[in-house]
């Protein structure tokens, strides 16, 4: 598969990930034997990047991640902390940040965290000189080897490749979400900050799987968090309206590829932007894994199919959400 860099972190990474919110809770429940066998079809598959993060299942992921990849070396896990205290900018300390980072040690296994990127903090955090003075701690201590952030809004993207030790920006892009293509993929191909482009099929609406008859377990945050109850409406279906979301599948279904899956296409589309680092789409079983993995292997989208999902986005997507983010 091929390998993109994070130039700051001196790492590179297939291009295609896996990220693992599904292997420890808010997707319906994954049972560990599955949830390896998930994680050795990616890796079987090319996949070098897994992402994770110390509130998925209370830490659940982590421990799964940690107990696969520890006789596996070569891949590079990315872990994510700030979310098990209130959002309130007084929590973002380097005492917080040492008993976190402890913590998603412990259940990773390992002495020095790959990445480790704040999970979408509030807004003033991106702008407090003692937050990232706190991260180059960290790194000095060698309780990290570096620091990224995981962001809702191209604002605050734009401030944390400002910032000379941000090694990453973790941000929302799909066809349902193309504001990042502006001005946050530019930026960091600039300044050597890699992309991992996160909720690449919009919480499974961009694999076409979905219909006006498909319902979600109780359990799961496509069901619970769909107009943001629980966390930013954003990270639930990309914060499209699930019927405006089906209508826009139905008219992007046509332009997939001979041989492939829509899912397929539409995780092609995120690896054709040259500043995505990687992409890191979900997977509860390994054929998802698998066929997630396959992306890379598609022969890259015409322009003209690439202005055709632009225009799906402009007519019925746009209005819903480019302001927001």
């Amino acid at each position: 598969m091929e390998k993109r860099d994070f130039r700051r972190m001196g790492r590179t990474a297939s291009v295609v990930g896996l990220g693992a919110w599904q292997l420890g809770a808010d997707w319906g429940q994954v049972t560990e034997a599955d949830a390896h066998a998930t994680l050795q079809a990616a890796v079987d598959a090319g996949v070098t990047f897994i992402d994770t993060a110390d509130v998925y299942g209370d830490g659940r992921s982590e421990q799964i991640v940690g107990s696969f990849v520890k006789d596996r070396p070569g891949l590079t896990v990315a872990t994510k902390m700030g979310r098990r205290l209130p959002q309130e900018p007084a929590n973002y300390t380097l005492d917080n940040f040492r008993a976190w980072t402890d913590r998603s040690r412990a259940n990773l296994g390992v002495d020095t965290l790959d990445l480790v990127q704040l999970h979408c903090p509030p807004t003033p955090v991106f702008g407090s000189d003692e937050v990232f003075d706190a991260l180059d701690t960290l790194v000095q201590e060698k309780r990290i080897a570096a620091y990224g952030v995981s962001v809702e809004k191209v604002e605050e993207a734009l401030t944390a490749i400002a910032r000379p030790g941000v090694a990453s920006v973790q941000i929302i892009l799909n066809a349902f979400r193309l504001k990042p293509l502006e001005r946050v993929l530019p930026a960091a191909a600039e300044a050597g900050v890699g992309i991992i482009a996160r909720v690449p099929l919009a919480s499974g609406m961009l694999s076409g799987r979905y219909d006006e008859n498909t319902t979600f377990a109780a359990d799961d945050h496509r069901n619970y968090n769909r107009h943001g109850e629980s966390f930013d409406v954003g990270e639930t279906f990309s914060g499209v309206d699930f019927q405006v979301g089906l209508e826009a599948v139905r008219r992007l279904r046509p332009l997939v590829p001979d041989g492939a899956t829509m899912a397929q296409f539409a995780i092609r589309w995120i690896i054709d932007q040259p500043a995505v680092t990687v992409v890191i789409p979900g997977a509860r079983n390994p054929e998802q894994a698998r066929a997630n993995a396959a992306s890379a292997e598609l022969a890259p989208l015409t322009p003209e199919t690439r202005e055709m999902i632009a225009a799906v986005y402009d007519e019925l997507i746009r209005p819903q959400v480019h302001d927001k983010w």
